[in-house]
């Protein structure tokens, strides 16, 4: 892939996800692409297919702005992700599921998200398809600084999801934005990657947690 590097480019993802635009980066597991209004990047785990893209009524020009990644000495998923920390971001989580904020921390496996809608939230790292940075100077939701403080209440963060996770048993949670009502519920045990989760009417539902994209707790 590193020789269609400068070159225009068509990527499928998964879940028929396409982009088109400039090929300016690949490292160890992520490529980075810029459409013409913005760099995403793209975790190589996603992509089904990349190839040269000759047709003259889609090509990109290409952009003298820098990338997050351009002064990284080795480029990969993670350091990126570490780069982009602070930086007022889109995510993309396979489910079509999208989020505005910040990345607040990087563990093994999950990110801490502080959105300005759900507050502190917790992204699997091996759901998100890509990530965004809008320009600095977007402020989200056209709030001031002032009505938009980064406050994560998460305290004290464990390396995997799985034991960040029970850490809040007992609590409300709300899986993947919420948009099934099987998974919101009364978080009551994690075992083994299992999730006890009960439900407004009193159902238990299990859930597996390697499935599960992100999780908020209202």
């Amino acid at each position: 892939m590193k020789t269609l590097i400068g070159e225009n480019v068509d990527i499928e993802l998964s879940g028929k996800s396409f982009f088109t635009g400039i090929l300016t980066d690949v490292g160890l597991d992520i490529l980075v692409l810029y459409n013409g209004q913005a760099f995403y990047y793209i975790p190589l785990l996603h992509v089904h297919r990349i190839q040269l893209n000759t047709n003259k009524d889609e090509q990109t020009e290409s952009t003298e702005e820098k990338s997050l990644v351009e002064d990284t000495e080795i480029l990969s998923y993670r350091s990126m992700l570490t780069n982009a920390k602070g930086v007022f971001s889109e995510v993309y989580v396979t489910g079509n599921l999208t989020y505005h904020g910040y990345i607040i921390q990087v563990l093994t496996d999950y990110i801490v998200f502080y959105s300005p809608v759900y507050k502190t939230m917790y992204i699997s790292l091996s759901h998100l398809k890509w990530l965004t940075p809008y320009s600095q100077n977007i402020n989200p939701y056209t709030l001031t600084n002032e009505k938009l403080p980064v406050k994560p209440s998460s305290g004290p963060l464990v390396r995997s999801l799985e034991e960040q996770l029970k850490k809040e048993i007992g609590g409300l949670a709300v899986f993947d934005g919420g948009g099934e009502m099987q998974k919101i519920g009364l978080l009551k045990q994690i075992e083994e990657q299992c999730i006890e989760l009960v439900n407004a009417n009193g159902t238990t539902v299990f859930l597996r947690l390697n499935h599960l994209k992100s999780v908020y707790f209202p």
